[in-house]
């Protein structure tokens, strides 16, 4: 599948999302959390960009 955009909603099995698999169905796998929801350490070590929104630590891939 080759997909340009995946939303997440604030629903509680999107609290814990498969981000490997997201990674690999994104071409550019990039994270914006609106909630602070997610680790700014391990979205870099998945090797996501990652906004937190508000919260100041965002992180670009590499």
């Amino acid at each position: 599948m080759d997909v340009d955009e995946n939303k997440v909603a604030e629903w509680q099995h999107f609290r814990a999302p498969d981000f490997e698999h997201i990674k690999t169905t994104l071409k550019n796998p990039v994270i914006f959390d609106g909630r602070n929801l997610y680790d700014p350490t391990q979205m870099k070590d998945l090797g996501l960009s990652y906004y937190a929104i508000g919260r100041g630590e965002s992180v670009r891939k590499p």
